[in-house]
This record gives structure tokens, C-alpha cells and sequence, in this order.
């Protein structure tokens, strides 16, 4: 089996807040194979996105990584000078943020953006520079390319605006596209134009592929992999087949049966009850889920909880497990 082009292990990050550090991340492990796709998903504030700035090296000043380690395809990533992050952030991993409005320029066009990256990475002339961002946009499937090159961010609806941040964020042919809730504010159908598009070009291009999200439906068309995150944990990972037919972590099973596509019957659907606990607390349990687990033991106050393998490629972070 071959290496896998991203490993994340043990990953710990804080962010100081005048109220207390806020213990957003702890203990993160999980790969990502080439040409592969995973999926981390987990309720808002689980720590998905932190995850991803993390590994982009774009984290608040806030924040404070404590421990852990970011390896890509051998190098480490969170070794990197300044300028090395900055070579390789955009060449070999991108990433596409949740709002794409929010994400662009406003106040620069659409070819112009994509024009930036391309000059950025590989350094070409100004012809050859324009004719690689026209042939970008062509690639997400944007009508009249050469026409929207000149198009503001204000003229574009969400589904065109995600399209040019796929287009910035695949310009330079990255190993590696983290895709941060890409349809987020997006209609049903072009959610599935969005998610489609990712995929053929990551098929075309044999690119990794991370799709960070709370919909659990989403994940499983898309996803071969599933990291399911809870309170800053990864309490559960796997083939995606696997978790969705057969979950071991009480949240995973809470997560499937609070999704209407996922139950035969709705009245399976069930609400996840209970939130989630307050990060800045100095006596989390070491299992951030017990105070609203209804599996909860005394053995699970014991120590600190650990991945543990429960079949093949199928790892779980629980004491009393499914």
C-alpha cells in the first residue's frame, strides 16, 4: 500500500480568547490517500474547518498549534518557512472556502483573480498567463469564458461565484483541494452541478480531494473515505460503504439517523440531542461526547481515548462502541 499524500497526526490547536483558551482541536489523526477523496464531517463547531486552516497554514493569530504533525507527500508541512508555505499553498494544495461571495475580490475581476494565481506559482508571459486562466474557467464549465474573464464578483450568481473559486483554487494543478462546505448557500441543483464537477476533475486530474461538511447525504455519493469529527475529535473513520451500513460511535449513528435522506422511514429521524460542550471547560471528559451519550459507562472516564482499529480499515474512538 502506498503512502498516503496527506497525514495528519495528532494535531492539537488552542485559541486564546479573554475568557480562556478555547481547546478547538485535540488530538486529530487521520490520512488522506492519493486520488482519493474523504470526507470530515461533524455538526458546526465539531472542528472541521479549523482542521483544514490548519493544514493550509491559515489558522487566526489566535490560535496555538500545541502538538501534532502535518506530513505531505513526506515533507513537513507545518516546518515550512514562510515563503515555502507560501510556494506551496496554491501549487500543491488549495482549498475552496464556504461563501464563495465572501471568498472573491470584489473589487477585482474574475480573470484578473485567477490571472493572480497563475502568475504567483508559474510565472508566465502576460498572453500566456490569460490564455491559462480562460482555459480555467472553461474547465469548471463556465459559458463564454473569455466573456466572464472580465465579469465582477457582484455580476455572478452563488453557483457562477463557486465555479470561479474552483477555477483559483485548481489553476495550478494541486495535488491536494480541500473544498470547505462548497455548496453552502447554494439550491439543491446546482449543489449537484458543484459536487459533480469536483469529482470529474479529480478523477481527471488524479487529484486528493478533502470535502469538509456537516451533510452526512453528501458525503456518501461522494466520498470513498468518511472522518467523522466530534468537539475537536475524530471519533470514528472508515470506508464510507462501511460507516453508513454499519457505524460503531454512538454520535456516528446520531449523525445518520438525524438526516431525512438516510432513514427508510421519517419516523426514524431523530434530532441529535444535547450540544456540544463548551471548549474552554479545564475538565472535558476524555470523551467530549459522554454528558449526552446514552451509552456512557464508567470506563469511558478512564484515560485518554485513542483511535482503536475495529476492522480493516474501519478505526473508532469509544469504549463501549456499537
Amino acid at each position: 500500500m502506498s503512502a498516503p499524500l496527506l497525514s495528519v497526526r495528532n494535531l492539537t490547536v488552542d485559541f486564546a480568547t479573554r475568557h480562556g483558551d478555547v481547546h478547538v482541536l485535540d488530538d486529530v489523526s487521520f490520512d488522506i490517500g492519493r486520488g482519493e477523496i474523504i470526507g470530515i464531517i461533524g455538526e458546526s463547531g465539531s472542528g472541521k474547518s479549523v482542521t483544514a486552516y490548519t493544514i493550509m497554514g491559515i489558522l487566526d493569530h489566535a490560535a496555538r498549534i500545541r502538538s501534532g504533525e502535518i506530513a505531505f507527500d513526506g515533507r513537513d508541512v507545518l516546518g515550512m518557512s514562510g515563503p515555502e508555505r507560501d510556494s506551496w499553498r496554491g501549487a500543491e494544495a488549495s482549498i475552496i472556502f464556504q461563501n464563495p461571495r465572501t471568498a472573491l475580490n470584489p473589487i477585482r475581476s474574475t480573470g484578473d483573480q485567477i490571472a493572480d494565481v497563475i502568475a504567483r506559482h508559474s510565472p508566465a508571459s502576460a498572453a500566456e498567463i490569460r490564455r491559462r486562466a480562460v482555459a480555467a474557467l472553461r474547465e469548471v464549465r463556465i459559458p463564454d469564458p473569455e466573456r466572464r474573464m472580465k465579469a465582477m464578483p457582484y455580476e455572478l450568481s452563488g453557483g457562477l461565484c463557486q465555479r470561479i473559486g474552483i477555477a483559483i483554487a485548481l489553476a495550478c494543478r494541486p495535488r491536494l483541494l480541500i473544498a470547505d462546505e462548497p455548496t453552502t448557500g447554494l439550491d439543491v441543483t446546482t449543489q449537484a452541478v458543484i459536487m459533480d464537477l469536483i469529482r470529474d476533475l479529480a478523477q481527471s486530474q488524479s487529484m486528493s480531494v478533502a470535502l469538509i461538511t456537516h451533510d452526512l447525504a453528501l458525503a456518501a455519493e461522494y466520498c470513498d473515505r468518511l472522518v467523522i469529527m466530534h468537539a475537536g475529535h475524530v471519533v470514528e473513520t472508515g470506508p464510507t460503504p462501511e460507516i453508513i451500513t454499519a457505524p460503531r460511535h454512538p454520535y456516528t449513528s446520531r449523525l445518520l439517523r438525524s438526516v431525512p435522506s438516510m432513514v427508510e422511514d421519517l419516523n426514524e429521524l431523530h434530532p441529535i440531542q444535547g450540544s456540544l460542550p463548551d471548549l474552554r471547560r479545564k475538565d472535558l471528559p476524555p470523551c467530549r461526547l459522554a454528558e449526552r451519550c446514552d451509552r456512557r459507562l464508567s470506563v469511558c472516564d478512564a484515560g485518554r481515548l485513542r483511535l482503536e482499529a475495529c476492522g480493516p480499515a474501519h478505526s473508532v474512538a469509544c469504549r463501549n462502541p456499537l
